[in-house]
Formats: structure tokens, C-alpha cells, sequence
């Protein structure tokens, strides 16, 4: 791959510049032009290598979200998937290996409203849906360095990346800034000026909208703010979601150790749901083929001393439903 398509994937992920001429910052980073940046950015968004140049919002900072699952007879799961994807509360939708096939994330204003697209959900499909709501994160949408010369991807890191998912900072986001956070949600305008025009939109000044970026940047709000890339469409077809069943108190030092393996690119703890569901701690995996996932995997457990703890692997396997998510942060 080019390197100013290697350096547009990698290298502005995160630190998004704030500035009235964002794209021509990058361009003068990268020896190019304003309009060149912009035309590769849109060619890779057409390409689906990347999803949007926008924010990645920190769960649970502003609406609410939970990761939920069902158990669907083979036959009918592309049918149940679509029943799905037809809810705008779903954002991903997922087939998994496991006798808990269909994953999907559901996104509301607040915990509330969370409820009801689920209990919608499950009249309309016929299944019960397993919901599990995100308890702490150790390393959560950090950002993925593609190494596209052939090699297992890095995972960005975050200095901290602990942060228990109630210690917020909402009196932004469910303030002055509740109609920014819908404008921006879906990923900045392609054009010399984003900011301008976001505030053209909602009549602010550009410099209120860069402003008040910031601010959701150094509360929390906004996890990262920068180029989103789609893994898959970029050579790493094979992830897995690797779940375990830890000890209550060894679960923060557990996270944090899988959180700083290079190969884990997701890690979070989620509530048990026993007797069906005894996992309480999460990690996403990503390689370019199921043998390269399986390897890393091996390494954490022997890495860890892990070996001893109850695990399973969950597979990805069709992707039904995949954007970012949409919040409707006004009732």
C-alpha cells in the first residue's frame, strides 16, 4: 500500500487536529494537499477501509449501551439477523461460534430506554436476549495500527486505560452540546472546513464547535477522536471474542495484563449471567487468518498462567450490521 494511504490509516487515529484547517494540517504533515488528503479519505470510505473521520465515544458517557446475545436454530439465523438490524438502537450485529450465535450492540438515550428496543427485540424474533452491559473497560477503542506489510496488527494504548464505566462526566454531553454529539456521531464532514460547516448546521461558530470538542476530549466523552478503520476490509478477516470466567478478585489485574498484550485489541469486564453465561471478562483478538488468532491466544494464556482459568473462544463469523453508533441523546 502507498505510504500516504499507510500514513492517512495509521497515523490519525487519534489527536484528530482541532484547528479550523484540520485537513490541510495533515496535508502539510504528509507533503501533500488539502484536496489529495481529502480525496484519499473519501476513496477509502467508498472502499469501506474506513468507516468515518469522527469521535469514538466512550461507552456509557453519553446514552446508554449493553452488548447483547441470543441463541438462534441455524435456519433461521439470517432471518433473526435482520429482524435485528432492523432496530436503529443496533449498531454491530454479529454471527459467533457458539451455541449464543447472534451478537449485537443496542445504544439508547439512557438506561430506560435501553430497555425497550430489547424487550422489542425479543417479541419480534421469538428469543430471549442475553444483555450484558459494560462493568470497566481496561482497553476499549484505543485505536488499531495496521501494519500493512503483512504483520499482526498493534493496538494503540491509552496511558490509562482503566476508567470504571460510571465515573463520568455527563453535565457536557447532556448539556450544551446534546445536538454537536448527533452531528458528529456519524463522522465529520469531508470537506476544507468541517468544523465551519458542523457549526453552519446547528448555528455555532466554528470556533464553539472546536471548543467544545476539546472539552468532550479532556472529560472522557470522547474516547478518540480521528480516521476509524474496518479491520476486515483491510486484510484482518479472522477476530474472536475471547471470554473467561475469572475470579471476582482477580479480575481488574487480569484485565489490565490482557488490556497491555499486543495482540488483544478489545478488553473489558461484563456481569455474569449464571447458570448459562458464567463469563465475566472479555477480549477481542484480530489477526489475518483464524491460525494467526488462535496463536496469540495461545501466547496470552501461557503469558498469563491463564491456563487454569475457564475460557472460550467465540469466533466471528457473518457480519449482518456494522457502523458507529448512533446515539439519540434527546428523548
Amino acid at each position: 500500500m502507498e505510504p500516504l494511504t499507510e500514513s492517512l490509516l495509521n497515523d490519525f487515529q487519534h489527536d484528530f487536529p482541532l484547528s479550523p484547517t484540520p485537513f490541510a494540517q495533515i496535508a502539510r504533515r504528509l507533503n501533500t494537499s488539502t484536496a489529495t488528503v481529502l480525496a484519499r479519505l473519501r476513496e477509502l470510505q467508498l472502499q469501506g477501509a474506513v468507516s468515518r473521520v469522527g469521535p469514538v465515544f466512550r461507552p456509557n458517557t453519553i446514552g446508554a449501551s449493553t452488548l447483547a446475545a441470543m441463541q438462534v436454530p441455524a435456519g433461521e439465523l439470517e432471518a433473526i439477523a435482520a429482524m435485528v438490524n432492523g432496530f436503529p438502537e443496533v449498531n454491530h450485529n454479529y454471527e459467533r461460534e457458539h451455541c449464543y450465535n447472534l451478537w449485537f450492540v443496542v445504544t439508547a438515550a439512557d438506561q430506560t430506554m435501553l430497555t425497550e428496543p430489547l424487550t422489542r427485540i425479543e417479541q419480534q424474533t421469538g428469543h430471549a436476549v442475553l444483555s450484558l452491559p459494560l462493568v470497566r473497560d481496561y482497553h476499549i477503542d484505543l485505536g488499531f495500527r495496521m501494519s500493512l506489510g503483512g504483520h499482526t496488527p498493534s493496538p494503540a494504548r491509552d496511558a490509562e486505560n482503566v476508567k470504571p464505566a460510571d465515573d463520568r462526566s455527563d453535565g457536557i454531553a447532556r448539556g450544551a452540546v446534546e445536538d454537536l454529539i448527533e452531528a458528529i456521531q456519524g463522522g465529520l464532514p469531508l470537506v476544507p472546513r468541517p468544523y465551519r460547516e458542523i457549526g453552519a448546521r446547528l448555528g455555532m461558530s466554528e470556533q464553539t464547535v472546536i471548543e467544545r470538542l476539546r472539552a468532550m476530549i479532556d472529560a472522557g466523552i470522547i474516547k478518540r477522536l480521528g480516521v476509524v478503520v474496518r479491520h476486515h476490509e483491510l486484510g484482518y478477516r479472522a477476530n474472536a471474542m475471547v471470554v473467561w470466567d475469572v475470579p471476582d478478585d482477580r479480575v481488574d489485574r487480569t484485565g489490565r495484563q490482557l488490556g497491555d498484550i499486543d495482540c488483544v485489541t478489545l478488553c473489558y469486564q461484563r456481569p455474569r449471567r449464571r447458570p448459562d453465561w458464567p463469563y465475566n471478562l472479555f477480549c477481542m483478538v484480530h489477526g489475518q487468518d483464524r491460525e494467526e488468532v488462535l496463536a496469540c491466544i495461545a501466547r496470552l494464556v501461557e503469558a498469563l498462567g491463564l491456563g487454569e482459568i475457564r475460557h472460550a473462544v467465540l469466533f466471528s463469523g457473518r457480519r449482518f450490521k456494522q457502523r458507529g453508533a448512533h446515539y439519540r441523546v434527546r428523548h
